[in-house]
């Protein structure tokens, strides 16, 4: 690994660390690197602010690990592993949900998402007629539901089962990303 990314890392590590204990408004960037012994002009080599380390923090450790469940057979177990994601950083994604750091959290939460229902958009429509602007269209509608559902749950307390929510969105959108592809295939055929 090279310096630069374990530099990243210890500062990710810092800033998880005191979100533990201090709202993300409230950290400075002599705070973190207080807290991992780095000085002010090593952050700033980084990183431009302590917003763009956070959207380091979710690329890095949760995008990538899901790139592997973007079809239709796994989309359900990249789903689950956002979820993993959150509740094993509760206070971590919870913090940035409170904060101004917020559209991070979304921004994260939309790519992965998007990125795993675009897979399965891409898989089933493989041989249909559909534009590219409309796969954007239903993957994009999709992904907001998804992401609004997971914003909720983290907001209610994060009180339901994981799994037994993406059961029931399972059973919900069954047969429903096909369905909406051939709706959209019939209107290019039409005159």
């Amino acid at each position: 690994m090279s310096t630069s990314y374990l530099t990243k890392k210890a500062l990710a590590q810092s800033l998880k660390h005191l979100m533990e204990h201090t709202p993300l408004n409230k950290i400075s960037v002599k705070h973190l690197v207080d807290d991992c012994g780095l000085n002010r002009q090593t952050f700033y080599y980084h990183f431009q602010d302590i917003f763009e380390l956070l959207g380091w923090i979710y690329k890095t450790e949760a995008v990538e690990s899901i790139a592997e469940y973007r079809s239709y057979n796994t989309w359900t177990d990249g789903f689950y592993r956002i979820f993993c994601y959150i509740e094993s950083n509760t206070t971590f994604c919870c913090n940035t949900l409170d904060s101004l750091g917020r559209s991070h959290l979304d921004a994260y939460l939309y790519d992965v998402t998007n990125g795993l229902i675009m897979g399965v958009i891409q898989e089933l429509s493989s041989g249909m007629e559909v534009s590219a602007e409309d796969k954007r269209f239903i993957a994009n509608f999709y992904t907001l539901a998804f992401t609004g559902l997971i914003i909720q749950w983290m907001r209610d307390g994060m009180k339901d089962q994981p799994k037994h929510m993406i059961e029931q969105l399972s059973v919900l959108i069954e047969g429903n990303f096909l369905k909406a592809l051939h709706k959209y295939e019939k209107k290019l055929s039409l005159p």
